[in-house]
């Protein structure tokens, strides 16, 4: 399987060492602290590819029999992948950032595709690669990513400007690192579009709709704003983050930005045929990436595929969880016929489907599948759900009252998501925007996924008499499914 104009060259991080397997792990560069960045140590190399001109990234992905891990082979000569020094029988260790060393062999190729006209390999040379794992090591538990906390994603941010309050433009003013071109940084206005968007605070500035804008002036850049309207999509990194990168020398892609901040998502829908049909046509047509999509178009009203939460103009990703990307329309349709009676859709609103082609993305990218499954069954559940809102993280400032900040921390059982309930009506949660079924991102900036319930009120108590609490608004699994919650005291008593 061939995998995907131009391309760009991430520079090889300097080899620290030479492996001699005869050392083993006496060996003293891997017998270092816990802090020893082993994937440099190891020499893996981060390469930037973007498709050239016949749509390939140049190289073929294997699993070869008899050998250990997914190797690249049949670079194309002169192509994307030979340029940026790739070579046969080099070992993927992850694609945009995550590790896919355990991986099925089908679902990286699905991510390299998925990652849309640019993608981001981290690799290790076949014979380095050999010598470790005859030693039986783990070569993913030597990645940087493995080894150390995780720092935050960069954030793909779309920033509308309030038409209610035009002066605060897009809530966001840019100064120039001194002497570095394209070392740009973005200065909040405190509760402006850029801040409600989900822009960290002293953000570098990396992408503007999709465009690097590394080789960018100042004037340069101002101009290419001005140019972008009402609404600008931005890929940002906070200053920890952007520092951590840098040490490793790793590029930074919009296709390793932070799903749970993007503006739209796929939605997984379940179809269950009625007498006349499912209630919709499918046609192929030419969408914003220049490429032929499956779009759902007269969806008819009390029929299957409206009742599913299908809307006009959604573009088809998948079905029943297989990929239709590349295949012809005859195809598809022949999908969906012998499926039977029922069909499960994954598919990308209109407005979501320009917002991804304009940043060269798939939408699949950022799919994730956990949250997918939360969602009920039955098409007629479905039917209550909402269309993604294009400003679902939303940015809350709490003032402590008399009674503390007037909302409860609630998690459900066996789950570690924590969700905002039983808001205080007029308190400080909810003059500051908290609703019923928010689900908590952020406290104060630190992320708090998968923290502990004991820990986010910590985070809280430190914050003191005023708090930025980061939620993502829609429907949740809290309030889909209505389980049991735990209950906890009114924060801030």
């Amino acid at each position: 399987m061939k995998e995907n104009e131009g391309f760009e060259d991430a520079k090889e991080l300097p080899q620290k060492f030479e492996f001699d397997p005869k050392q083993g792990i006496d060996n003293p560069a891997l017998s270092m602290t816990d802090d020893a960045d082993l994937g440099s140590l190891l020499n893996a190399r981060f390469c930037l590819l973007t498709k050239n001109g016949g749509g390939t990234f140049g190289f073929t992905l294997l699993q070869e029999l008899g050998k250990k891990g997914l190797i690249l082979r049949r670079l194309e000569t002169g192509g994307p992948a030979e340029q940026s020094r790739l070579m046969d029988g080099d070992r993927l260790l992850e694609v945009n950032g995550e590790c896919v060393e355990n991986m099925e062999h089908i679902r990286v190729v699905q991510k390299i595709r998925e990652s849309g006209n640019r993608v981001l390999l981290t690799v290790l040379d076949e014979a380095v690669y050999e010598n470790i794992t005859a030693l039986n090591m783990n070569v993913a538990e030597l990645l940087p990513s493995q080894r150390r906390a995780p720092v935050a994603k960069p954030r793909l941010c779309l920033i509308q400007k309030d038409g209610l309050h035009p002066v605060l433009g897009f809530g966001f003013s840019v100064f120039a690192s001194e002497g570095s071109t394209g070392t740009f940084y973005l200065s909040l206005i405190s509760e402006g579009p850029a801040e409600n968007a989900g822009v960290p605070a002293g953000a570098r500035l990396l992408e503007m709709n999709g465009v690097s804008v590394r080789n960018y002036s100042m004037p340069q850049l101002m101009r290419k704003l001005q140019e972008s309207g009402d609404k600008v999509t931005v890929l940002v990194v906070d200053p920890e983050s952007e520092a951590f990168y840098e040490e490793r020398k790793i590029p930074i892609t919009a296709a390793m930005a932070e799903s749970r901040m993007l503006p739209y998502k796929a939605r997984k829908l379940h179809l269950v045929k009625g007498l006349h049909g499912y209630g919709f046509l499918l046609r192929q047509e030419r969408h914003g990436m220049g490429s032929e999509g499956q779009f759902l178009r007269e969806v008819e009203p009390g029929l299957p595929a409206e009742k599913a939460g299908i809307k006009e103009g959604d573009r088809l990703l998948a079905v029943n969880g297989k990929s239709i990307d590349g295949l012809e329309h005859d195809e598809v349709v022949s999908l969906i016929c012998s499926s039977g009676s029922q069909v499960t859709f994954l598919v990308i609103s209109a407005a979501g489907d320009l917002f991804y082609s304009s940043m060269a993305l798939s939408p699949m990218l950022f799919y994730e599948e956990e949250a997918a499954e939360s969602q009920p069954k039955a098409a007629s559940d479905m039917s209550e759900l909402p269309e993604p809102s294009p400003t679902a993280p939303h940015l809350c400032r709490l003032t402590r009252g008399p009674l503390g900040f007037g909302f409860q921390l609630s998690n459900i059982q066996d789950e570690e998501e924590i969700y905002i309930t039983q808001v205080v009506p007029g308190g400080p949660g909810d003059l500051g925007g908290l609703k019923e079924g928010d689900l908590l991102l952020e406290v104060n900036g630190r992320k708090v996924k998968k923290e502990s319930y004991k820990k986010v009120v910590l985070y809280m108590q430190e914050a003191g008499d005023d708090m930025r609490l980061l939620v993502e608004r829609g429907i949740h699994t809290y309030c889909k499914k209505r389980l049991p919650i735990v209950p906890d005291a009114v924060v801030g008593r």
